[in-house]
């Protein structure tokens, strides 16, 4: 039987996988355009030529207080280039960085420390500018959207004369895309607007590639509107390397770069395979389990029911939270999906989700996490991708059919309609 050798992204290097040929139907990758784009090019490109607002140099003046929200570090937006371009911006238009402050969305993750936040932003504007964590504590409550969220939002943002949002555009399982509003709700929001915001994601609208009628975007961006956001760069990446850039009103730019991601990621399938192996795409987006839970809902959408899924994450950081972890370790999934239906829990929420695919499909999982914690968790524990794809095959049959999704936070794989 021939073999191919696949590598698949893990952590911050890559692990091998020999595939039997007979079963491999497909290897799922987004969409790569002809030639490699210059990434100071696309940048400046969106900077000048923004969607919806006028350029940000002529938006801005002297004395205005300016914040810069962008991505923690369970994101990969490239904040360190993409701050330096904003910042010339702000300089054109009069703003001194004295009049400018990063803030780091963080939603409920832990802060980034010092180190970390000079990673992320780059070393020189670390050194110019002010840089703080979100406090979800620290929030001024600026109304309720009609589906009754309380928006509370961290004071400095309330504060501040203009506002900028950073973000990376992919696929999200809920929300329908990242990035555009969703920086400020839930990235810079309070606790009780996260749980809110989030409870609606068990509304079956609420689902990845999924904008119009999503009742968690609609009700994000309602919420953010009563704050203001005035200027957004969003960015499409693929692995480390950019790939395309929009800028300008947080609704029409993002909007515009949605349909980047989809003409990128979205990809049809004839028809749900018997074994699905996937990566979350390596670091961040596989820091922990609960960042690479993104991906493992992606691929279910290419898994016939009964079916088994492999997951490659690496999780240095653990299943990455409290309840998260509590809730998966401690019920089965039609009681966690029961439970999600009856008291929304932010953590919980990620656990249901995991749950959802246990229902119909068995989880392979190969991390640096504990077997038994693994084991606890519902999903079964492989040393190597070898491994448990030979006890996936062996379990799938002689005829199992295989589709392998190297970036699977970036792919929605749908059924072609016949």
């Amino acid at each position: 039987m021939g073999m191919s050798e696949l590598e698949l992204p893990y952590g911050h290097g890559v692990v091998q996988v020999r595939v039997p040929d007979a079963h491999l139907k497909g290897v799922l990758l987004p969409r790569q355009n002809s030639e490699p784009a210059d990434e100071a090019v696309l940048l400046r490109a969106a900077l000048a030529q923004p969607i919806g607002t006028a350029r940000l140099r002529e938006m801005v003046r002297s004395g205005q207080q300016v914040d810069i929200v962008t991505s923690d570090l369970t994101r990969p937006c490239p904040s360190e280039r993409l701050l330096p371009l904003v910042l010339d911006e702000l300089a054109a238009g009069g703003v001194r960085d004295e009049e400018v402050m990063v803030v780091l969305a963080r939603g409920l993750h832990r802060p980034m420390t010092a180190g970390e936040v000079e990673t992320a932003v780059g070393a020189e504007v670390y050194r110019r500018l002010r840089i703080v964590n979100h406090d979800p504590a620290d929030c001024v409550r600026l109304g309720v959207t009609s589906a009754g969220t309380p928006v509370e939002i961290f004071r400095p943002l309330v504060e501040a004369d203009f506002r900028i949002c950073l973000g990376n555009l992919e696929l999200h399982y809920f929300a329908g895309y990242s990035g555009g509003a969703k920086a400020v709700l839930p990235g810079c929001a309070s606790r009780a607007t996260l749980n809110a915001n989030h409870a609606l994601m068990v509304r079956p609208e609420a689902r990845a590639g999924r904008l119009a009628g999503n009742p968690v975007r609609a009700d994000l961006e309602e919420g953010a509107a009563m704050l203001g956001v005035d200027f957004v760069l969003n960015v499409v990446m693929d692995g480390h390397r950019l790939a395309g850039a929009v800028a300008g009103d947080v609704t029409a730019a993002h909007r515009r770069g949605c349909e980047l991601v989809a003409a990128r990621g979205i990809v049809e399938i004839e028809r749900p395979a018997d074994v699905v192996l996937v990566s979350a795409g390596g670091h961040p987006k596989d820091l922990n389990l609960y960042q690479a839970q993104k991906a493992l809902d992606n691929a279910a959408y290419a898994l016939r029911d009964g079916g088994v899924l492999i997951l490659a994450a690496e999780c240095p950081e653990g299943l990455g939270n409290a309840t998260f972890e509590a809730w998966l370790t401690g019920a089965t999934p039609d009681e966690l999906l029961a439970r999600i239906q009856q008291e929304f829990v932010l953590g919980g929420h990620k656990a249901a989700a995991v749950a959802a695919v246990l229902r119909r499909a068995a989880v392979y999982l190969v991390s640096a996490l504990p077997d038994e914690l693994v084991r606890r968790c519902g999903l079964t524990p492989f040393a190597n991708l070898d491994a448990a794809l030979a006890a996936a095959l062996d379990e799938s049959g002689p005829g199992a059919s295989l589709l392998v999704l190297p970036q699977g936070g970036s792919i929605l794989p749908q059924i072609t309609a016949h």
